[in-house]
């Protein structure tokens, strides 16, 4: 029986709280709701270990809450529809999900192969290669197989896959990458003008940050805005919208590659369906509108579990009502971190400090601490106190080289912001 979602807030969020899911991680059964994806209904149920390291088996959680994420890496399903290598963060949830966790024996709290952190001393670039040299012929046959044993990530399933797939090609004006604000204005302003018009979004949502970071947009709240421009978009006959559809390539002739899952987010797709379609879309212009990535901030263990990006804290709470932790930590260098501390205190959660490397900050801001009852501290993270049941303390080197400590059980990262421009790449 599914236990509690203990970090699940009370109301809010965009999920269906009259549609609960229920879903099994490693052998154990948990609740969701219709909106989740698999990282949201994990941390509303409290889990915060979901991975190990590749090379030391270090303990991982979930980082972000998009397709960036470098660490919720699981297997979904099981027998011949098994698949590896997962983004917990963008596999949206259905009744019934089986998903594991990957790169762990003979399980992940207790990971035999994490005692490689003890050798990391010695586990230098080409150490494999330097040492494992001799007698030659165990290279093949029983070196490299361990190695990679102990190194592996997910498991095929090594059975023939009973789905079929589909390819097609679609030709348009302009065709567009990502559904924000931009991508959505993009596309009416495109759409009005009569061309014909692709717009191509990887989440199951339309809206992007504007699901977790609403505001105003032409004079009315972002959720009035997305609906009513949908609408008029629906009502195009030259307008295509396709979500869970990710553009991944660009080729000669202005064709690009995207990928359509179809019915990924259900147990197996209908009869006569197709699971998953490659589209060739040949197109005269294209908008990238894909948004921004949060970068991270390097300090001594911040691949601990419950350390997050402060945009992916904002989305799980706003968007999930799920709360990553009940006692957050801050650490930014940008105004836009302190997003996250309005977001954590609108739901009920507790602030226990914010780092801010900046030698000032605006009186708004001042404000804001002195109303949430929290300290300012400039400085930076040196370091963070936890293992795989997450964040216990945070080390902080304070300006001018005192030292100070924080008790969190959450800390929210935000090193600013880089244009997710990937696609232009293949120009």
């Amino acid at each position: 029986m599914a236990g509690a979602q203990t970090h699940r807030l009370g109301n809010g969020g965009l999920v269906d709280r009259s549609a609960p899911l229920n879903f099994r991680f490693d052998g154990k059964a948990f609740s969701g709701f219709q909106g989740d994806t698999l990282a949201s209904a994990l941390i509303a149920n409290g889990v915060k270990l979901v991975g190990r390291s590749f090379k030391y088996h270090r303990p991982r959680g979930i980082l972000t809450a998009g397709s960036e994420e470098p660490n919720a890496l699981v297997e979904l399903r099981t027998g011949a529809r098994r698949e590896p290598n997962t983004k917990a963060t963008t596999a949206e949830l259905y009744d019934g999900l089986e998903a594991a966790s990957q790169n762990r024996w003979p399980s992940l709290r207790r990971d035999v192969m994490s005692v490689n952190q003890l050798f990391a001393p010695i586990f230098v670039a080409g150490f494999y290669y330097k040492t494992f040299m001799w007698p030659a012929k165990f290279w093949e046959a029983i070196y490299e197989p361990a190695i990679r044993r102990a190194a592996g990530l997910g498991r095929a399933a090594g059975i023939a896959d009973p789905d079929h797939y589909d390819k097609a090609w679609a030709h348009c004006d302009v065709l567009i990458a990502g559904s924000g604000p931009a991508g959505l204005a993009a596309a009416l302003a495109a759409g009005r003008s009569g061309a014909r018009v692709i717009l191509c979004e990887e989440d199951f949502v339309l809206g992007g940050r504007l699901l977790s970071d609403g505001g105003m947009i032409d004079g009315e709240p972002a959720a009035e805005w997305i609906s009513r421009t949908l609408a008029e978009l629906a009502g195009m006959p030259d307008v295509r919208v396709m979500t869970r559809t990710t553009l991944f390539g660009v080729y000669d002739g202005g064709t690009y590659g995207a990928i359509e899952r179809v019915n990924d987010h259900l147990p197996s797709p209908p009869e006569h369906q197709v699971r998953q379609r490659l589209w060739r879309i040949v197109a005269k212009r294209c908008v990238v509108a894909a948004g921004a990535i949060e970068r991270p901030i390097v300090f001594a263990g911040n691949d601990t579990p419950g350390v997050m990006m402060a945009s992916a804290m904002r989305t799980y709470v706003a968007r999930y009502a799920a709360t990553p932790a009940k006692r957050i930590a801050l650490f930014t260098n940008n105004e836009d971190g302190w997003r996250t501390v309005g977001a954590a205190l609108g739901a009920g959660l507790q602030i226990a400090a914010v780092i801010d490397a900046r030698p000032e900050i605006s009186p708004a801001h001042r404000s804001l601490a002195s109303k949430g009852g929290f300290p300012v501290l400039h400085g930076s993270v040196s370091g963070v106190d936890g293992g795989k049941d997450g964040v216990r303390k945070i080390a902080v080197s304070l300006t001018g080289g005192a030292r100070a400590e924080v008790e969190a059980d959450g800390l929210a990262v935000s090193g600013g912001w880089n244009p997710a421009v990937g696609l232009t790449s293949y120009h």
